[in-house]
This record gives C-alpha cells, sequence and structure tokens, in this order.
C-alpha cells in the first residue's frame, strides 16, 4: 500500500528488519535508533538513510518537516512521538504500527510497565479524523509466545 518509491520512516529500526523490506522493494528508508550498530550491511546501504537519535531523551523530533509515503512501527511504545508519526504522513500515506498492548502484563511477557502498553482503541483514537483505516486488531496472540498486541494499517487522505 506504500505508494511506489516513496520514502519510508523505520522508527526505532532495531536491526533493520523492515528496512530491509522497503529498501528491497525500492524505497528510500531512513532508519531511526539510539543504536544504529544492528543495522549492519544496511548501515551502507545507498537507499538507507541512517539516523541516530535518542527518542525518549526529550531533544525534538529528530525529522521535523519531513515527510514520507510510510510509517513503520513495531515493537515500540514513547506516546510523545505519536503525533509528529501521524505529521510525517505525507497525503496517501500509509501508517504501520504494532506494539504491545494492555494485557500483555498479565501474560508473562517482557513488556509489562503501562507507560510502554498501549491502551485500548488507542491507535484508533490515534487515527480518529485524521487517517483512514484499513486493518485494526487488538488482540492475544498465542504464537511465538503469548502477548497482547495491538496494530493499525491506516493511510493519511489527505
Amino acid at each position: 500500500m506504500v505508494p511506489e518509491g516513496a520514502p519510508v520512516l523505520d522508527l526505532a529500526c532495531g536491526g533493520g528488519r523492515h528496512t530491509r523490506l522497503f529498501a528491497g522493494a525500492g524505497h528510500p528508508v531512513t532508519a531511526v535508533d539510539i543504536d544504529l550498530s544492528r543495522l549492519g550491511d544496511l548501515a551502507d546501504d545507498p537507499r538507507v538513510e541512517p539516523v541516530q537519535a535518542d527518542l525518549e531523551g526529550g531533544e525534538p523530533f529528530p525529522l521535523p518537516g519531513r515527510t514520507f509515503g510510510g510509517v513503520v512501527v513495531t515493537n515500540y511504545l514513547h506516546r510523545p512521538l505519536l503525533e509528529d508519526l501521524v505529521a510525517a504522513l505525507a497525503p496517501g500515506g500509509v501508517f504501520i504500527y504494532e506494539t504491545f498492548a494492555e494485557g500483555n502484563e498479565a501474560l508473562g511477557g517482557r513488556v509489562t510497565n503501562p507507560d510502554f502498553l498501549l491502551r485500548h482503541g488507542e491507535l484508533l483514537e490515534l487515527a480518529r479524523g485524521r487517517l483512514r483505516v484499513v486493518a485494526y486488531e487488538d488482540v492475544v496472540l498465542e504464537e511465538p509466545k503469548p502477548a497482547a498486541v495491538q496494530r493499525i494499517c491506516a493511510v493519511r487522505t489527505r
């Protein structure tokens, strides 16, 4: 769904799983994380712009004014960034977000702090009136190990 050739933001990119996927599909990717050492060979890929940033250190959003045809975030939540991420979507851009949700603490998962767990419906509220929701889930997954997650795929229509 990400427009062909559109730039993609992979926030909290970790080892670059999504960076690799989108770069391989012909998208220029901006890969942001506090530690870029896990990107390996991707750090030298001409399709990839690695950006080292402490997203939780109180600094402003590291890419002010830039827009992307895709914004991807998985297994990461820092609520002060949510509005910046929606603002970084170009018209027609796709917002893909998945992370742990309320209820994960009861499943013995590694993420139990409520500051890092989405509240039920939180991603829907973020999208309301601004993004067209294509898919949304607030579920408990059994595999690979039990986890409560929330995920959304939404498009900026204007």
